[in-house]
């Protein structure tokens, strides 16, 4: 049996490592979102005043206070 040599590996160049070791921006100035729960449910709320909906998954809750930071 007949096998070819291996091809050469080909690879683009990335971004510098600065770049990609750069914290994540954290959130607006006024901004400090957390959780709190009530009974069975937990609701984001936002130093801004904001405040999310009820939600029975603490996770939602989560992303909810998440894309409220995200959009401010």
């Amino acid at each position: 049996m007949h096998e070819d040599p291996p091809a050469p590996v080909r690879t683009a160049p990335g971004p510098p490592l600065a770049a990609a070791s750069a914290p994540p921006p954290g959130p607006p100035p006024g901004h400090s979102a957390t959780t709190i729960e009530r009974g069975s449910f937990c609701l984001a709320r936002c130093t801004c005043g904001w405040s999310g909906p009820a939600r029975r998954s603490r996770d939602r809750a989560r992303t909810d206070a998440a894309e409220h930071l995200a959009t401010s």
